[in-house]
């Protein structure tokens, strides 16, 4: 499970950090955790790495930690760009050499100021979902509709669905069910994740499955740091 955590971390879909947030008269987001609380003057390093690379507009910085090691990271996003129900921004991961791993340098084709050093941002997109008169964001829709993540969303959030015996009940009272982070389709089978309330508390990953119009969850994937 640490692998597919990691995994999902690469390909963007990581659990955003839950910590404090604060927007300054600057306009910028702040979400940092605990252990990686960034001062202003490392702020002014993160963000002159974000304007050389291409982020001039700053939205949110933040930090997070890389579970299971010891490693922190931060994170800078860009002024998002809204196209119907796609939004996309770009994101820029930056490394502290006191944060990352040890022994770890910068990249050949990286950009280092100090002790802090980026590769090039990507893109992030994210997917708009309305269910009733509420937006929800996912980065990931894949082998179904819009219409039918919609659907399976109200569903979840609406509490109609049934359990089979299988599936662990007390563990629904941890997700984050406002927050779903992918919806695949596999053939007739449904695969949605969501991510623990917790901070730092790894995602669950619901197998479901549709007949007669009902939402049967079938079984239940735990994926923990």
């Amino acid at each position: 499970m640490k692998k597919l955590l990691l995994a999902l971390f690469i390909m963007g879909l990581a659990l955003p950090s839950q910590g404090a947030e604060e927007a300054e008269k600057d306009g910028i987001e702040r979400d940092y955790v605990a252990r990686a609380v960034l001062t202003k003057a490392q702020e002014k390093i993160v963000l002159e790495l974000a304007a050389k690379r291409g982020i001039k507009k700053v939205a949110r910085i933040s930090t997070y930690n890389m579970f299971p090691t010891a490693a922190r990271g931060i994170r800078v996003q860009g002024i998002e760009q809204v196209k119907g129900r796609e939004v996309s921004s770009q994101v820029l991961n930056v490394s502290y050499k006191k944060w990352w791993h040890p022994n770890t340098a910068p990249r050949k084709d990286d950009l280092q100021i100090g002790d802090y050093w980026a590769g090039k941002p990507r893109t992030q997109k994210e997917i708009i979902l309305k269910v009733g008169k509420k937006e929800y964001r996912t980065r990931t829709v894949q082998g179904l509709s819009m219409e039918e993540a919609e659907s399976i969303m109200g569903l979840f959030l609406a509490k109609k669905y049934i359990i089979e015996p299988a599936v662990n009940q007390e563990n629904f009272k941890q997700i984050a069910w406002d927050k779903p982070m992918g919806f695949r389709k596999r053939g007739e089978d449904f695969s949605i994740s969501f991510p623990h309330k917790a901070q730092g508390g790894g995602f669950f990953d619901l197998q479901v499955k549709m007949k007669n119009k009902e939402m049967i969850i079938h079984q239940m994937f735990q994926a923990v740091p």
